[in-house]
């Protein structure tokens, strides 16, 4: 697998950091390993709470250049996408609370990611931008996600404004981030909000979580169709070309 995942358990609390060399994009790969490894620190008895956290200074870089340049066929796109599906499914059934450590800026699948998060504690210099539309598709997979967590309005200006970086402030006003500090206060913040949140009854934060994610089951499905949109149109020429031209520039 390229990049990695690791993970670290302090009392109560696993936290679970991914990494890639390409500013932490997503290939297919990391994409599997981390809805797996979220899955599988979710089931241990003693384990209250998840932390999500990515190494460096950008939080995610969302899909790998690589392998949507690499997609062949609708099915090869579908498999790709549904990736993102996985993890936001994992984090949204997982059964316990899921924090989100946001470093740095955050652009497409990544910001689904996000969005799947019960809360986020967020540096000052993260930043957010839903980029697919200028290469020709759209945030599909992520978009029942971001649109739960701010709503239809605010997931259409950003959707519609490929270009534009969404500063820590306007995502803490609309509801992305939850908490927003120094960034040299960041670890301070999350160990300090996750050491009281795992105090609290496993059998009342589980119920929580579950009344938090209620009326989205029918995701295990929904996700997995919204790639298919996505899948379909990485394959147009004008995605092809666009992909390209960020490839060549990359070098």
């Amino acid at each position: 697998m390229e990049g990695r995942i690791q993970t670290r358990t302090e009392g109560k609390v696993v936290y679970i950091t991914f990494y890639h060399p390409s500013a932490n994009a997503l290939p297919l790969s990391l994409l599997e390993g981390l809805a797996n490894t979220i899955e599988e620190v979710a089931k241990e008895e003693g384990v209250h709470v998840l932390v999500v956290q990515s190494e460096g200074k950008v939080f995610c870089a969302g899909a790998s250049f690589d392998e949507l340049l690499a997609v062949g066929d609708f099915e090869g796109g579908k498999r790709f996408f549904s990736g993102f599906a996985k993890v936001i499914n994992a984090m949204r059934s997982c059964g316990k609370p899921v924090v989100g450590r946001i470093q740095g800026k955050a652009v497409g699948g990544g910001v689904g990611l996000i969005a799947a998060m019960d809360y986020v504690v967020a540096s000052q210099k993260a930043a957010l931008r839903l980029s697919e539309l200028a290469i020709g598709i759209g945030p599909f997979v992520i978009a029942p996600a971001v649109k739960r967590k701010i709503g239809v309005k605010y997931f259409g200006q950003m959707a519609l404004t490929p270009t534009r970086w969404y500063d820590a402030q306007w995502c803490k006003q609309v509801g992305f981030f939850d908490e927003v500090v120094e960034p040299s206060a960041l670890d301070e913040a999350v160990k300090t909000f996750v050491a009281e949140l795992s105090g609290y009854s496993i059998e009342a934060l589980m119920a929580l979580k579950e009344e938090l994610w209620k009326g989205t089951a029918h995701w295990d499905t929904l996700l997995y169709e919204q790639a298919e949109i996505s899948a379909r149109l990485v394959l147009t020429a004008y995605t092809r070309a666009k992909l390209r031209e960020l490839k060549a520039k990359q070098r």
